[in-house]
């Protein structure tokens, strides 16, 4: 390849244009031969990338799509366009709705367009709702957010508000001014019950889950990653702890088990659970343990819940219950 067009594409994920290989000097038979050898790819019609470039971004899906908002971006050509809603999602890292298009989503304030494989809607911008990710100019992680909560289901919307929150890319004030920007737009109110249910303090989806079926069920809001200390150590961390009763709610998602993190083996873990657990009951703490299935059957999870917190917690008490002001990312 042509070093100013090497130059251009690296500048570019691998991206180039026709004209800008006509620039460089290649006419159409050489790209009509460089394309049917398979040397070049085309990606949309008259976007191009090395094969050896397309296999690199192809090592995860999310610089396969990376690349692909690149190619749709090049393909407009149009600066005022930036990538937005789910995908903004995805190149912001953040869990996306299982059930959400592998299309490109833009956001152009003066068009609307939608072609093979890109969807551009006419919405307006300020200064401070772009961003970028790399060469890819995107919405701001707040925007994104309110973006895809007036889309999605609630649940889906709360997780990725969560997730950012946890991962600092945003604040909760962030979220609300987003939210309450968006007034009159389709879906606004539900993004803004969304921005108020989130809690950065979530370490996984499965907390959020459970924590929004808490809230349905009528129940207090639980204090969310509390410290348990006794005597001069700290025994363990909650996910969620109802003060007055001393109930612990521990929300056991597999990979706690399947892929522990600080080196810990599965069985560590267990072990460590296990001790973990016998110390906070002999202080009169009570457990309720929710994994990813009991959330289908919630009716029976909440009559059990209910039943713990109709007794009181014990009235002497050896031990203190410290909430955190923030979650912890787990790293394996």
């Amino acid at each position: 390849m042509h070093p100013s067009l090497r130059a251009l594409a690296d500048r570019q994920l691998g991206a180039f244009s026709a004209v800008d290989a006509q620039r460089a000097g290649y006419g159409h038979p050489e790209i009509r031969h460089l394309l049917s050898s398979g040397r070049w790819v085309r990606l949309r019609r008259g976007i191009y990338v090395t094969a050896d470039d397309l296999t690199t971004a192809s090592a995860t899906p999310a610089q396969r799509h990376r690349l692909d908002c690149m190619a749709a971006l090049l393909a407009l050509r149009r600066p005022s366009a930036v990538v937005s809603h789910t995908s903004a999602a995805r190149l912001w890292g953040l869990p996306v709705h299982r059930d959400a298009p592998r299309v490109v989503r833009l956001t152009d304030a003066g068009q609307w367009r939608k072609g093979n494989g890109f969807v551009v809607v006419p919405a307006p911008l300020g200064p401070d709702e772009r961003c970028r990710s790399g060469p890819v100019p995107i919405t701001s992680a707040a925007r994104t957010l309110t973006d895809c909560a007036r889309e999605w289901p609630l649940d889906d919307a709360v997780i990725a508000m969560d997730a950012a929150l946890l991962a600092e890319r945003t604040t909760s004030r962030e979220l609300r001014s987003a939210a309450s920007a968006a007034t009159g737009w389709p879906g606004a109110r539900r993004a803004a019950r969304a921005a108020q249910l989130a809690d950065g303090r979530a370490e996984s989806p499965l907390e959020t889950r459970g924590r929004l079926r808490i809230a349905g069920s009528g129940f207090d809001v639980p204090a969310l990653q509390v410290e348990i200390h006794a005597g001069a150590g700290m025994l363990g961390v909650v996910d969620a702890w109802f003060d007055e009763a001393a109930v612990a709610v521990e929300f056991d998602g597999q990979v706690k088990y399947t892929a522990p993190w600080r080196g810990r083996t599965p069985e560590r873990v267990l072990w460590d659970e296990k001790l973990r657990e016998d110390e906070m009951r002999a202080l009169g703490i009570r457990f309720l343990r929710v994994v990813d299935a009991d959330l289908r059957r919630w009716p029976v999870i909440e009559e059990r819940l209910r039943r713990l917190l109709a007794e009181p917690g014990p009235t002497q008490r050896l031990f203190r219950a410290v909430p955190r002001l923030r979650g912890v990312q787990r790293a394996a």
